[in-house]
């Protein structure tokens, strides 16, 4: 490629509105272009780095099996309708109208498009196992789409949905799709990890999210340094900081705590850890009962430090459907507004969830339901009925691992894939059935499979950047190598290496380009160092009276001489490595 024919469009500044550092670098860059609200046009320099994703991506899939098709962006509601998403998805899903009045969505994901169309052409136990995937434009409304290919509105997704006979044929096809993304993250020349998780909207069992580990990561991932534990902060086990509850060793004493309804005043002024402090979140229950709503009202206790994890409290039975309470319902069961709020002596029943460590503490401090005073020396059994126990917070950084191998730490990703085992949650709803080897019908048991082929984009370059620019892995990079000549339109020794340098390297299959627009050196370095190609050579005459080249890796502080004839086995080196 030369970069005279090809369309190189950098910017000194980013725009105002660019957030974060990968969208600031990418349209500087120029490797996208706002067209609307969470909307971007893919320029040619982002496109070859997308290209190269979607390739390696294909690669791993189709060595795992799975069978390449392209489902439509418009989806009938109907198949939404099916199972249920069509209102469940709320303002995310995209939906219009043809000219005939019938409803379209346009796709955030292909569970229903898939589910259809193998139910109609997988009859037989013969034909399973089978895995069709896609890579494919999504829309999702977001509500505020905001930095650039990481949270937009329309992306680039690959989508796999397997389908198999009974659960272990199921999980075996997860864990084919999980190795092959392991080898799919590892050709990227990513830092990742993968992570239990929860399924969310999906549904089905099981899942795994995999995350590029960056500091500006939206997601906490908590993981085990010495066993193999990780999992999303969403879907990490918090056990119990204390193994045993101690006995009751002080008084219950309702105690003056004048303005102070924070857990850490209290506790500044009791001269008590906080760790001593229980707080209390109010959570409200609508059932509708002989077409009349009846509220029930439910009260969870944290330790004072411990912020509540609000996926898994939506898995306590009862509390699926659950709302924060407002403050006159809280002062209507509780007599007080918050900040005083406890289990003790609350005006109406409510029902109460104590976090593990909280269910295992003695003689805690806690709100006493009437302004300015909190209760000490609080126990359980003897002061407060026994609670219903659940892990309803978040971990945090050395608690003990779940798998008893060490302490927890929490790093920051990035999530750009998603492994599911949906079971029957689709199939169920679009009767996608097989006959068995006795002729009966049975389930289809689903898998489903995600890469988020353009946010791996913006992924890598939070994961890899410095004040200069992008800094791509090799295997993504838009070029490997740029060859930038000093003089390339004054000097017949410098044009005539370069040439030959150039097509020794593609000869060798190295995608390389070579900047001959003219540019002055400080102009085309800069320019090539924004972009984040890996690997520089420069080409001048200076160097070439002496017999050499000069040679910059992307993170070298500085430049290699390399002997001329040497310069092709060189970069061939750097580019194995």
């Amino acid at each position: 490629m030369r970069a005279s024919r090809f369309f190189i469009s950098t910017l000194k500044e980013a725009p105002s509105d660019a957030e974060i550092i990968s969208h600031k670098l990418m349209l500087r860059a120029g490797m996208i272009k706002r067209l609307g609200s969470g909307i971007y046009t893919y320029m040619p320099m982002g496109l070859r780095v997308i290209r190269k994703v979607e390739a390696i991506v294909r690669e791993e899939m189709n060595r795992g099996g799975a069978v390449e098709l392209l489902m439509p962006v418009v989806q009938p509601a109907e198949l939404w309708q099916e199972t249920g998403r069509w209102d469940k998805m709320g303002p995310e899903l995209m939906r219009v109208k043809d000219r005939h009045g019938r409803d379209y969505a346009i796709q955030p994901t292909s569970e229903e498009v898939i589910t259809d169309m193998v139910r109609t052409e997988i009859k037989s136990y013969r034909q399973l196992p089978i895995n069709f995937y896609h890579i494919q434009t999504k829309f999702r409304d977001e509500r505020r789409p905001r930095f650039g290919l990481m949270r937009g509105r329309e992306f680039t997704m690959k989508d796999a949905y397997s389908f198999d006979r009974d659960v272990e044929g199921m999980q075996r096809s997860y864990e084919v799709m999980y190795d092959a993304y392991v080898r799919i993250f590892d050709r990227f020349g990513l830092q990742f990890r993968a992570v239990a998780a929860d399924n969310g909207a999906i549904g089905g069992s099981g899942s795994h999210e995999f995350h590029v580990i960056a500091d500006t990561g939206e997601d906490a991932l908590v993981y085990c340094p010495t066993s193999g534990y990780a999992a999303n902060m969403e879907a990490a086990e918090a056990v119990a900081l204390t193994a045993m509850r101690g006995a009751a060793a002080q008084a219950l004493n309702k105690t003056p705590t004048p303005g102070k309804s924070k857990c850490e005043d209290v506790a500044a002024l009791l001269g008590l850890p906080l760790s001593q402090t229980v707080k209390s979140i109010v959570l409200t229950v609508e059932k509708e009962e002989k077409g009349l709503i009846n509220k029930e009202v439910w009260l969870l206790l944290l330790r004072g430090d411990h912020e509540l994890n609000e996926v898994k409290v939506n898995k306590v039975p009862g509390l699926g459907n659950y709302r924060f309470a407002t403050e006159a319902e809280i002062v209507e069961w509780f007599g007080t507004p918050p900040g005083y709020l406890g289990p003790i002596g609350t005006r109406k029943p409510v029902k109460v969830v104590a976090d593990r460590t909280v269910a295992n503490m003695s003689d805690f401090v806690c709100g006493a339901n009437e302004a300015d005073y909190h209760y000490t020396g609080a126990n359980w059994e003897r002061d407060i009925p026994e609670p219903i126990v659940a892990d309803i917070r978040n971990v945090v950084s050395g608690d003990p691992s779940p798998d008893g191998q060490g302490t927890l730490a929490i790093q920051r990703g990035i999530e750009v894939g998603h492994v599911f085992q949906l079971g029957t949650r689709y199939s169920q709803d679009m009767k996608a059935t097989y006959l068995d080897e006795n002729g009966k019908p049975q389930l289809m048991q689903m898998g489903c499979y995600g890469i988020g082929i353009t946010r791996i984009l913006g992924a890598a370059i939070e994961q890899n950047f410095d004040d200069k620019g992008i800094i791509w892995p090799v295997a993504i990079a838009p070029f490997e190598v740029v060859l930038c000549p000093m003089g390339y339109d004054r000097s017949e020794a410098v044009k005539a290496e370069t040439d030959k340098l150039y097509a020794a390297l593609q000869a060798a299959g190295v995608d390389a380009v070579v900047d001959d627009r003219g540019e002055r050196p400080g102009v085309m370095f800069a320019d090539w160092e924004l972009i984040g190609v890996p690997h520089r050579i420069v080409i001048g005459d200076r160097g070439l009276k002496d017999g050499t080249l000069e040679y910059q890796g992307r993170r070298d502080a500085a430049a290699t001489a390399v002997p001329l004839a040497q310069m092709v086995d060189f970069v061939k080196g750097k580019l194995k490595a």
